[in-house]
């Protein structure tokens, strides 16, 4: 089962880097050319420069990064904790106008294989081929991978609580949506041993970070061929990891919603004629109407909502029978064949508009947006022409476990946690013995 490891984590030296809000980031893959920009300016100890540098000085991004990685750890703007420890790591947010805190920890964890640790996503070569190349290159861990586990009784919660009641964080950031970030140092011995013990029966499920899982994965059998030892926890076989209670109510999944563009031959008659086959259709005049019924829809029935660049009307198509599904995809289970994105993938995008797997694992027909106001924006705006915007509820959590359990994979984009894990507050160096 899981097994985690306190660790002597890498922290910004506070005495040379005043302000962490300057030098915290989005993880790696959340991050567009222009939010690479703003960081690079923010500060020169951005911790971009390791985890999406430029390429500087004609050396490529890796060897760039490796570079600063180095120069910071000689001139001790990166230093390391004295003793192992947990990072008690709570975030603090406002989603669709409700409070939240969602608590975890972060500890090194155990590499290990899918009955301990359950994916839901599909990876793909480049970006696992990317973050390899870094680690390569930097032999560390910058960005975190969101891990969830099952803990219906809160007792490691608890534990943390307790432990960091008469503690002053070791940091406190907010991301650019004014979100709180705060971490705490754990290093108590016998804390750190009972919230051990309480992993130990553990099954993980990778919530954000399934192609840095796999990354390190391959890079810890590349060092086992070389002959290389894993040295303690901060060794190759294991990986930083931030670690959530799936019962934690500070949880949230949000949707991620469907640009469509490029296609030759879009008619919003013909789709809707097409789609009324297997969708009841409402046809509404605000977006307040359309974003009510999906609401209102959200876990009782299969609502996609629908808007097109050139007709004024907003849509909801709401599936009447879900049997259809197991005639398209009979091999997939009931929960996986039942996702709301499964059904807007193999339904109205591939069956009715011919955007199949291989347009999307290529890009070709559909852009990814999160919030819907944005995507509806998106769509009357010029910077590109968008021809529709499907809109889904989130998905929901208990489908991801039951999903992962039996070994599937949903869709590219089907779950958004938010917040996400900032980079940049804590990160470890590998130990190995070459």
């Amino acid at each position: 089962m899981a097994q985690i490891y306190p660790f002597k984590g890498y922290r910004y030296n506070v005495e040379k880097v005043k302000d962490l809000n300057k030098v915290v980031t989005q993880p790696y893959d959340r991050i567009e050319a222009e939010d690479q920009d703003r960081y690079y300016q923010a500060s020169e100890y951005n911790i971009v420069r390791l985890i999406l540098n430029k390429g500087e000085d004609g050396k490529d991004r890796y060897e760039s990064a490796a570079e600063y990685l180095e120069k910071w750890l000689a001139e001790e703007v990166l230093v390391q904790d004295g003793q192992p420890s947990f990072y008690a790591y709570w975030q603090e947010y406002e989603v669709e106008g409700e409070k939240k805190v969602r608590k975890g920890f972060v500890g090194m964890g155990r590499l290990e294989g899918e009955e301990t640790v359950k994916a839901h996503e599909n990876t793909l070569d480049a970006p696992k081929e990317d973050r390899l190349n870094l680690m390569r290159a930097t032999e560390a861990n910058f960005g975190h991978i969101f891990m969830l586990y099952s803990d219906e009784e809160q007792r490691i919660i608890n534990l943390l609580d307790k432990a960091i009641k008469d503690l002053n964080p070791v940091a406190e950031v907010y991301d650019e949506d004014g979100n709180l970030h705060r971490l705490w140092q754990i290093s108590d011995p016998a804390l750190l041993e009972a919230v051990q013990e309480e992993m130990e029966d553990k099954i993980l499920y990778i919530a954000d970070g399934h192609h840095r899982y796999q990354t390190a994965v391959n890079f810890r059998n590349e060092c086992l061929a070389k002959g290389w030892k894993s040295i303690g926890a901060e060794g190759f076989e294991n990986r930083l990891m931030t670690f959530v209670n799936i019962n934690d109510p500070g949880i949230s999944i949000l949707a991620t919603h469907r640009l469509v563009h490029s296609l030759a031959d879009f008619d919003l008659e013909k789709f809707l004629a097409a789609a009324e086959e297997e969708f009841i259709i409402k046809k509404f005049t605000t977006a307040a109407e359309l974003y009510q019924e999906l609401d209102e829809s959200q876990n009782k029935l299969h609502t996609i909502g629908l808007k097109t660049r050139k007709d004024s009307f907003y849509y909801t198509l709401t599936l009447k029978d879900v049997s259809i599904m197991e005639s398209l995809v009979p091999d997939q289970s009931k929960a996986w064949r039942e996702l709301d994105v499964v059904i807007l993938h193999k339904l109205l995008l591939e069956k009715y508009l011919g955007i199949d797997e291989r347009a999307l694992a290529e890009n070709r027909n559909i852009d990814y947006i999160r919030y819907r106001d944005k995507a509806l924006e998106l769509l009357e705006s010029d910077a590109k022409e968008y021809q529709a915007a499907f809109l889904l509820n989130p998905t929901p959590i208990e489908a991801l476990k039951k999903i992962a359990d039996a070994g599937e994979r949903m869709p590219q984009k089907s779950t958004d946690f938010y917040p996400k894990l900032l980079t940049g507050l804590v990160l470890t160096k590998l130990n190995i013995q070459k």
